[in-house]
């Protein structure tokens, strides 16, 4: 026989009955306690899936700067000194840095586009 899920300690419990005489019982977290939870149905709301494209957006975003940063000093530190056999590699890396700036700076541009076709709806 399953049994139920139990309260945690401090939570306080309430019963409702309804109609068909069935009984609900919740558990409710004292106050300053918060808890995180994952809801499918809300995923699937237009506000679940603007929150979503939010996400990505200040994903991307954030991604697009944190990369422009890294490209700018790894850009900086390339020498051409006579004696750097790493120079092409230095100088790959760099090139390859901005590509991947220029990656998420259009997926940013992109998830901005989507977001603000969908909250004009």
């Amino acid at each position: 026989m399953e049994q139920p899920p139990q309260p945690r300690p401090g939570a306080q419990t309430v019963t409702t009955t309804t109609s068909s005489s069935s009984s609900f019982t919740a558990s409710f977290s004292p106050a300053g306690a918060s808890t995180l939870a994952y809801d499918r149905e809300f995923l699937r709301t237009a506000p679940g899936i603007l929150m979503l494209a939010e996400i990505g957006l200040c994903f991307n975003g954030s991604a697009f700067i944190l990369y422009l940063i890294a490209a700018i000093v790894d850009s900086s530190s390339v020498t051409n000194e006579q004696n750097s056999h790493n120079y092409n590699s230095w100088a790959a890396s760099s090139f390859f840095a901005f590509v991947v700036t220029f990656c998420y700076a259009g997926n940013a541009y992109f998830s901005f586009i989507s977001w603000r076709s969908r909250t004009s709806q």
